[in-house]
């Protein structure tokens, strides 16, 4: 860790003015945080989105002791600073607009696992809930998934608990500093958590949890999976939300229905019936939309001469969808392409019939060839 570096990253979301995006921009500009720090005022003013409040406000800023008391705390702690650039940092969630420049990290698990599940629901989780979650790990254990939760009473302590006793890691998304485990009854749960998957957050070690820190905390959550399944929720649950940006950020979204008259299912049955996720109507079901059930087939058998012509990008796609279907952000996180190139790849091998998609965005090679 480059800790002259890492302060002056830290730092530009420190600066009044300044959020993800707009810091981005800084950095692409200036090409490093700490050359965003060494700019002129006047070159500062010359870049999209600065004007001259902010361009001051970078210019004098100088309140770095407590950045580096932080990055202090970091090292004795042993927990990771994650820079949005880093390859370690969470790739799915790097490119949703509103990610965190930083966040931090404490466990052993690779943040860009190959399948992510978060599973979010209801603080009052019912037993009906909760027996689901613990049938839906259950049979999770047998494929290479990580299910992210928010370490939350009800249902997010089922889906880590579950998770642990299963041996499938589990990370939990932080409303605060990981000097401190909110609800404190979680404490143990989150030290054994740390064993097989972590605790992550964009906070200060000694943040304390807020009621505006946990909402947002919901766009981690929501930005780091492939799916997410909302298991129970109130009408004005914080499910809701991070439903509402898993949207937003082309995931897929599964709710788990209940009774008309139940409070603790009326927000998912709101999403199922505002076509805002996919009902749930089985777990075999379920596994099979979430494109799990991929790995216990045989992969299919091709014969090489149909695909002469195709050049070198559009064969590396092939030789991935040979052995599973995969979603554009799935793939995207697999190659260097750009969003744009890729999406024109996939389109000239549907044109030449070899891919289609399937529901859920879902491509595959088209076996009818």
């Amino acid at each position: 860790m480059d800790h002259s570096e890492l302060i002056y990253q830290i730092a530009i979301t420190n600066v009044d003015g300044i959020g993800p995006y707009l810091a981005k921009n800084l950095i692409a500009y200036c090409g490093s945080a700490s050359e965003v720090f060494k700019q002129k005022k006047s070159d500062l003013i010359k870049i999209p989105g600065i004007g001259s409040m902010t361009a001051s406000n970078i210019f004098k800023f100088q309140n770095f002791n407590p950045i580096e008391l932080e990055i202090e705390l970091l090292a004795k702690h042993q927990i990771q600073a994650l820079f949005y650039l880093d390859k370690d940092y969470p790739q799915r969630l790097k490119h949703c607009d509103d990610c965190p420049l930083v966040l931090f990290y404490k466990g052993n698990t690779n943040l860009n696992s190959k399948r992510i599940i978060s599973i979010v629901g209801t603080r009052k989780s019912t037993f009906y809930g909760k027996q689901f979650t613990e049938e839906l790990i259950q049979s999770l254990k047998n494929y290479e998934v990580m299910v992210v939760s928010g370490l939350a009473s009800g249902t997010d302590t089922n889906a880590h608990k579950y998770s642990l006793i299963n041996n499938l890691p589990t990370i939990g998304v932080l409303g605060h500093g990981l000097g401190t485990i909110y609800p404190s009854f979680n404490h143990k749960l989150a030290l054994e958590m740390c064993e097989n998957g972590g605790l992550l957050t964009e906070y200060f070690y000694q943040t304390p949890g807020s009621k505006e820190n946990f909402p947002k905390r919901n766009r981690i959550v929501a930005g780091m999976c492939d799916s997410i399944i909302v298991i129970e929720s109130g009408i004005k649950g914080g499910s809701l939300i991070t439903a509402d940006l898993a949207n937003q950020y082309n995931r897929d979204v599964y709710a788990l229905p209940g009774k008309i008259n139940d409070p603790w299912s009326n927000g998912c049955n709101r999403l199922i019936h505002k076509n805002q996720a996919a009902i749930i109507t089985d777990i075999e079901g379920l596994i099979h939309d979430l494109n799990l059930s991929a790995n216990t087939h045989s992969k299919p058998q091709f014969i090489p001469d149909l695909f002469n012509g195709l050049d070198e990008n559009e064969l590396k796609i092939m030789k991935v969808l040979e052995n599973e279907k995969m979603t554009i952000d799935a793939l995207f996180y697999l190659f260097d392409f750009e969003m744009g190139q890729l999406a024109f790849i996939l389109l000239n091998l549907e044109l030449k019939n070899i891919v289609r998609v399937l529901p859920g965005k879902l491509y595959t090679l088209n076996h009818a060839m």
